[in-house]
């Protein structure tokens, strides 16, 4: 029991916390009003004019909600606690006043564990307070109960379900991040294994020329051959395990071989224009990856398509790569937060420099749209 208090407790306050949004000042506009106009219709009111000025005293703690929710329930909450027994009638028993609510919705969705722990009270002892003052009845204390339950574990479901999809993304981006270092991997360690051997080579040839170039040559194949193995216990960690790949990795001149690979679906035809014969290994293989991975999802959502278009343009400073398809309108795609293929297409580009978007066309279909520099992203 105590484990579980102090983990709650230790709970930090949601990520990202947005201050305010728009939808913040249309609920204002919308709420004062109404509780204006329910103070001047109702007849039941005792306290007309208090009650109005209590309630849009306490709207404005709308928009703290987020930022600081254990203080807008402590003030809110706290007051209509108080009132109904120091105020004549049932002050602050009005309708427009369930925008309360939200607020016990916010401390579970945005503060931490501690504030949950010390708002909670504030909580149960309004609705209660309400029963004892005889404001509400016995069908409406447990509703009241009920609403406030609902409100709390509303916004824990939707935090837990944020902290989860968060996590997930982490993942998909450090998924990448390995994938990445096993081309850089492959790509420098072919460099070193060269060096290596030359280094050995000059050494054997130089037996008729001893000299400094002899000890500068062995001091070359030691540091070779140390960094060749510090890198593979590197990434013997990051692959968990996995052995290194022997073959080579695929590089821009491989993006055409995606269009004769599929034997069934929407045709894929492939354009490279421009010089790319000199570039790095790795801006290669990364333009490789984002086109296979952009077709493959061409090929998984975009319904009734029938071509796929990728077209590689070169220029002195960059590289464009841009996949197309003629897939229907509104068919099944990444919706709001983008998957974790785009995710990790993404998470590639930006760690060697470049950008990443994807999003319908116009008319019909999906583009992707990446940019990366020329040579690469400096280490």
């Amino acid at each position: 029991m105590h484990s579980r208090l102090r983990a709650v407790l230790a709970e930090p306050r949601a990520p990202h916390v947005p201050a305010r949004v728009w939808r913040d000042w249309v609920l204002i506009a919308v709420l004062a009003p109404a509780i204006v106009l329910e103070g001047i219709t109702r007849p039941d009111l005792p306290w007309r004019v208090g009650c109005v000025v209590i309630a849009l005293a306490l709207l404005p703690t709308l928009l703290w909600r987020r930022t600081e929710p254990l203080v807008m329930v402590a003030i809110a909450f706290g007051f209509t606690t108080v009132a109904p027994f120091v105020l004549p009638g049932d002050a602050c028993q009005m309708y427009t006043t369930s925008f309360l609510v939200l607020l016990a919705y916010a401390l579970f969705r945005w503060g931490s564990g501690r504030d949950a722990v010390i708002g909670s009270p504030f909580v149960v002892a309004k609705v209660a307070a309400a029963g004892l003052a005889g404001s509400i009845d016995g069908g409406e204390l447990v509703a009241g109960f009920a609403v406030m339950f609902a409100a709390a574990t509303l916004g824990s479901a939707i935090r837990f379900r944020a902290a989860a999809r968060i996590r997930e993304l982490d993942q998909a981006k450090l998924l990448e991040r390995e994938r990445l270092a096993r081309d850089l991997h492959d790509t420098v360690a072919h460099h070193v294994s060269a060096m290596a051997i030359r280094a050995q080579a000059g050494i054997a040839a130089s037996a008729s020329q001893p000299g400094a170039a002899v000890d500068a040559l062995r001091v070359i194949e030691g540091e070779a051959s140390r960094a060749l193995a510090e890198m593979r216990v590197i990434v013997r960690v990051l692959r968990r395990d996995q052995p290194a790949a022997l073959t080579p990795n695929p590089q821009v001149a491989d993006i055409e071989r995606l269009a004769g690979r599929f034997h069934t679906g929407p045709a894929v035809d492939v354009d490279i224009r421009g010089q790319l014969d000199d570039l790095p290994p790795t801006v290669g293989s990364a333009l490789y990856r984002l086109a296979q991975e952009s077709v493959t999802n061409a090929r998984r959502h975009a319904r009734h398509a029938t071509r796929i278009e990728v077209s590689v343009a070169a220029d002195d400073t960059s590289v464009r790569l841009r996949v197309s398809d003629d897939g229907e309108a509104g068919a099944a795609r990444p919706a709001g937060s983008p998957g974790f293929g785009l995710i990790g297409m993404m998470e590639r580009a930006d760690l060697l420099g470049g950008t990443c978007e994807a999003g319908p066309n116009p008319d019909r279909g999906w583009t992707v749209t990446a940019v990366l520099p020329r040579a690469g992203v400096d280490a």
